[in-house]
């Protein structure tokens, strides 16, 4: 494999030098102190990353006031009561051997009256789409303060001990509505041409630059392109960026969007790797400190090729840090197949925080849980069988393994993966190969027994005593309850995604939730008249909004009919369908084919067979409750992590 050269080399941003150029990009995770205080999670989480050699941390947004918070539980920096927390948090990270940087901002109108407790701010009493509160314009005075407001907080971060801070100036938030005529119809000092929008981050910098000093770095964010109606665009921002850099700036981090084109800020598998590269490589003509860019750079190959290719001096991994924490200490070793590549599924990072909980990585239970999951070898040393080669059964067996156990893995068919695997069919799911891939080495490496074209039996722990069995052998499609569904061309999405069944034509779908879905855009973009018969109101309704963006987009594109709140009657044998909808019963078809994608059922053939012969059943995965993929995975960590 190819030298990962440039990613190994030091980077210098002003007045700090970073020993790589492995850097982690600002991620909420929403687990401070509601007060703004740092929490041994927060802390624990980077501390984390540092000691997997990533060279540079960028924090998420510590609010420079209260009435900037986005989310209940974020860090702040707006009193001196908060240095001391997040002291300890840059003592630990330096320790580790990594800089760190804080993010800076003010959410504006993008945040909501019950988390401030009062009116949004912003620079114009325009709502923002997405949140639809009513701003309160800022007095001019109060702009003023705001500046000042900013370089207090950077100055607590220095007082901290970070080596700098990121200004967000990007995102739709409080800087970006000031610089956009989008947001920004001001007529004072701070309104008007792009000289007075541009005068708010502008002296934000100066602020800073001079209750900081000439040895703190002060890094900035930029949106490239807000991609709305009347916003900025990559040449209104290039010419900001040569007004950020004559300000005193050291470096620009440049990423895209507002909370109105907000699936571009943390972009789904649909979207390509490394995609904002190219505006970089624009920014980076007109200025001479180092530029760098974000956004799908889940890989090292891929972030090396930037920084080869000139286009930035380095690239953000941010979701790549959730998935693996070690992933700059394993590429620069060569130690490519240890490690754990985002798959941009935004479950346990995008997904959780959405819901108001603390974020997370799917693929890595332990993320976020530094605090709670401490990896250390078992007490006892036990022989454990493992049912299923699953998401779930290789966590467990992998978690075991690590811990000393001695594991075997029992697999009924002659691959690992189980219906994850079919999931890595559907459009932009690919990568979810890569985690199968994944656990399948570390299986080897760790010396863990596979069974494969075996299927664990009561017989099989009757006569190998083992001390502990994991029952992860996983789930099967539901057949919903109604007449029809024998017809020879009914079959499910499990049997038409792992290339059992070839259907073609005119195909209903019924099931559009999480598989539905996926499945009718399989079928869809294969060119067959996809429709969906959904009992729920709405049609993927647990997809993360980013990923539904594409989806329902791939849907209005291909003309996938939809029909929502409809149950199905009825599979008739002329291929047409009975379904209600609003206590109306209609009958739509004649379908070429009927695809059964209505939900789960845990395979049960173990449940209560294996406890006469062995004291210690775990369960996970879909044996324990049908679910997707990251419940899986973390049922099966915490499965392996019990014993």
């Amino acid at each position: 494999m190819p030298e990962l050269k440039m990613l190994a080399t030091p980077l210098k941003l002003g007045p700090v030098t970073i020993k790589n150029r492995f850097i982690v990009s600002a991620m909420v995770m929403n687990c401070c102190n509601e007060d703004g205080t740092a929490t041994e999670k927060f802390i624990a989480y980077h501390e984390e990353k540092a000691k997997g050699g990533w060279g540079l941390i960028v924090t998420e947004d510590y609010a420079v006031d209260p009435s900037g918070r986005t989310y209940q539980y974020l860090p702040g920096l707006w009193a001196d009561y908060q240095i001391p927390s997040h002291k300890e948090l840059t003592d630990r990270v330096h320790a580790a051997g990594a800089k760190i940087f804080a993010e800076i901002f003010h959410g504006g109108r993008q945040t909501q009256e019950w988390i401030i407790g009062q009116q949004v701010l912003a620079p114009s009493p325009i709502p923002c789409p997405e949140k639809r509160a009513l701003p309160r314009e800022m007095t001019t005075e109060e702009v003023d303060a705001m500046v000042e407001k900013f370089g207090d907080a950077a100055l607590r971060a220095k007082k901290a001990g970070f080596d700098g801070i990121q200004i967000h100036g990007a995102h739709g938030y409080l800087i970006t509505e000031f610089t956009s005529p989008y947001s920004n119809k001001r007529v004072d000092k701070y309104g008007g041409n792009l000289v007075n929008r541009m005068r708010f981050p502008v002296e934000i910098v100066k602020n800073i630059r001079k209750k900081c000093g000439d040895d703190f770095a002060i890094d900035y964010k930029i949106s490239a392109e807000e991609r709305t109606d009347g916003g900025l665009t990559i040449e209104d921002t290039k010419a900001m960026a040569i007004m950020l850099e004559e300000a005193g700036i050291t470096s620009l981090n440049v990423s895209i969007g507002v909370y109105e084109t907000w699936y571009m800020q943390v972009p789904p598998a649909a979207m390509g790797h490394g995609w904002l590269a190219d505006y970089a490589e624009q920014i980076k003509k007109v200025v001479s400190i180092p530029v760098t860019t974000v956004g799908r750079v889940n890989d090292e190959f891929v972030a090396e090729s930037i920084i080869r290719s000139g286009k930035a001096d380095a690239c953000y991994m941010g979701r790549a840090s959730l998935a693996d924490p070690h992933m700059p200490e394993k590429a620069l070793a060569g130690r490519y197949e240890d490690i754990i590549h985002c798959i941009a599924c935004l479950q346990g990072c995008a997904a959780q925080i959405d819901s108001g909980h603390c974020g997370g990585c799917a693929l890595n239970p332990r993320t976020v849980r530094e605090d709670e999951f401490k990896l250390a070898p078992a007490e006892v040393k036990k022989n454990v069988y493992v049912a299923g080669g699953g998401p779930a059964g290789c966590e467990a067996a992998i978690v075991m393994a690590k811990r000393g156990h001695k594991v075997t893995l029992f697999e009924k068919s002659d691959r690992l993966g189980g219906l994850y695997g079919l999931a890595a069919v559907a459009p932009w799911k690919g990568e979810i190969s890569s985690f199968i891939v994944w656990q399948r080495t570390q299986l080897e490496k760790l010396g863990v027994d596979i069974r494969y074209n075996t299927e664990l039996t009561p017989e099989m722990v009757h006569d190998g005593k083992p001390d502990a069995v994991v029952v992860a052998s996983g789930s099967h499609a539901f057949i919903p309850p109604v007449s029809g569904t024998d017809n020879d061309f009914v079959c499910t999405a499990m049997e038409v995604l792992g290339g059992e069944k070839m259907v073609d034509g005119n195909i209903a779908v019924i099931g559009g939730g999480l598989v539905g879905g996926e499945t009718a855009n399989f079928l869809a973009t294969h060119r067959n008249q996809v429709t969906i018969v959904e009992m729920l109101p709405e049609i993927c309704a647990e997809e993360p909004a980013n990923i539904k963006f594409f989806l329902m987009k791939n849907f209005n594109e291909y003309g996938v009919d939809l029909h929502p709140a409809t149950a199905v009657v009825s599979i008739n044998a002329d291929r047409t369908m009975n379904v209600k909808h609003d206590g109306v019963e209609t009958v739509i078809g004649p379908f070429d084919a009927v695809v059964i994608a209505s939900g789960l059922q845990a395979n049960t053939e173990l449940k209560g067979t294996l406890e006469q012969y062995c004291s210690e059943v775990v369960y996970a995965g879909g044996a324990a409750e049908p679910g997707d993929g990251m419940k899986a995975i973390e049922q099966g960590y915490r499965a392996g992590y019990s014993i």
